[in-house]
């Protein structure tokens, strides 16, 4: 039983390494195309890798890129948005990413957020995820040593000095938490979406037949509220609200 399951562990490791193998051969070729200007192939390759469960900054950025070079704005700004929410500090990924909105036809009017809102969304848009996760497990760390340190102290000061710390990082710790948990709530339960077709015709209900509310443009970033069979109800940060069908956008 024991030989048994040592052999299914390297048959496992064995059909790893091919799979990495293999997805590293696919970007070596998706690159080359890239590099000889031969986008929609490049595509191509890079859309392989997407079937197969991969995903990373640079595969969207490649992406972005591609696309971009073909002139499909809205596909450009969909992956690099993509690459941003794993990278949220990339300056190459938000350097990109401006110049295709620099595209954008849609000017959506929205009344400016008070500052405090902006700091704080700054704020959260500083990591990702895993990035507030990490910084969790360290703070929580620290103050478990500093806690240690309190109880060891030798003398007063040093038990001063560990007390005062603790305190600190455990405010730290639950801003870090609060940071964390509205992260998480917003990656998984807020969507937003990149229009990705040339010009999109909003419904006022998920229905063909329905009245034509107003129209957008490839590369508009919008909310997604809710998801009716093939149609998508959207929302502008100017407030409208419509459906489209759920081919119009691509979900970052």
């Amino acid at each position: 039983m024991k030989k048994y399951l040592i052999n299914i562990f390297y048959l496992f490791i064995l059909l790893s390494s091919f799979a990495k193998a293999d997805s590293n051969s696919i970007m070596q070729s998706a690159n080359e195309y890239y590099k000889n200007n031969r986008y929609q192939l490049a595509i191509e390759e890079y859309n392989k890798l997407l079937l197969d469960g991969f995903e990373g900054t640079s595969l969207y950025y490649n992406l972005g890129n591609a696309h971009y070079r073909l002139g499909k704005v809205g596909y450009a700004i969909l992956y690099f948005e993509k690459a941003l929410k794993l990278s949220p500090n990339d300056e190459d990924v938000k350097h990109n990413l401006a110049l295709a909105k620099l595209n954008l036809k849609d000017k959506v009017d929205t009344l400016p957020p008070f500052f405090i809102f902006n700091l704080w969304e700054g704020l959260l848009a500083s990591f990702s995820v895993t990035g507030w996760t990490i910084i969790v497990y360290i703070v929580f760390i620290l103050f478990l040593i500093v806690t240690v340190s309190y109880f060891f102290s030798r003398n007063v000061t040093e038990q001063r000095i560990s007390f005062f710390s603790g305190a600190g990082l455990t405010i730290a710790l639950v801003f870090a938490i609060i940071l964390l948990v509205v992260k998480m709530n917003k990656e998984y339960n807020v969507k937003d979406g990149i229009i990705v077709e040339t010009a999109v015709v909003v419904k006022s209900s998920p229905d063909f037949s329905s009245k034509d509310s107003f129209q957008i443009h490839e590369g508009l970033k919008v909310r997604v509220e809710d998801h009716v069979d093939d149609w998508v109800k959207i929302r502008l940060n100017d407030g409208k609200i419509g459906w489209i069908n759920e081919k119009s956008i691509g979900i970052i």
